[in-house]
């Protein structure tokens, strides 16, 4: 008497979600690792155990100890930057500006300064840096802003790269050149002088001067 054939769906192998249970395990042994005891005192071999993966699954999916940690670090940290379901581009300004500067402050701040600190010195740390972590972030930035740029909201020359960078330049200027506390109050600042600038308003301040002279 012949077998009855397997339903496709009961011989299919079942890998996916026990790989990626794995991955998820190695990622957050290397977050762990990475607050532990700093960037450079991490090893794939400390991660490989700590997870109780084998070093050889590790370089299965990362280059590199570097692109492991600031994957894990990336993943960590993109629900608190995740860009808002906001009608105007004012509110998303100042909701990120907050949300960043929150982010800053807090734990996941820290480990993206050692990993900034890191990236000086070595390429590799750097190279992974800006592709798990400036290029996606850039991305999804740069949608939410062309978005209220195809609303209307801002100029078409409206310059998006521009903007970014003068939205989150000026909260690390401060953390960590000035070591201050980009906190709420500074980023709602930042938030107006970017909104409405500052130079129409000082040339309109000029013009009320002089007519006041005459």
């Amino acid at each position: 008497m012949e077998k009855t054939a397997e339903p496709e769906e009961q011989s299919r192998p079942q890998g996916r979600p026990r790989d990626e249970a794995v991955r998820q395990k190695i990622l957050a042994a290397a977050l762990e690792l990475l607050e532990a005891v700093g960037f450079a005192r991490v090893t794939c071999d400390a991660i490989a155990e700590r997870s109780g993966a084998s070093k050889a699954t590790i370089y299965r999916w990362w280059p590199n100890k570097a692109a492991v940690l600031i994957d894990a670090f990336a993943r960590s940290i993109a629900p608190e930057l995740e860009p808002p379901e906001v009608p105007t581009i004012e509110e998303y300004v100042r909701v990120q500006l907050r949300r960043f500067s929150k982010v800053l402050l807090g734990r996941n701040g820290r480990l993206r300064a050692a990993l900034i600190a890191a990236a000086q010195d070595d390429p590799e740390v750097a190279a992974a840096f800006v592709s798990h972590w400036v290029e996606p972030r850039r991305a999804l930035s740069q949608k939410a802003l062309r978005r209220y740029q195809n609303e209307g909201q801002v100029p078409e020359d409206f310059d998006v790269d521009l903007v970014l960078d003068a939205m989150y330049g000026p909260l690390q200027f401060l953390l960590m050149v000035r070591h201050g506390k980009p906190n709420q109050a500074y980023a709602d600042g930042l938030a107006s002088l970017l909104l409405h600038g500052f130079l129409p308003r000082a040339a309109a301040g000029r013009a009320i001067h002089a007519g006041a002279q005459k």
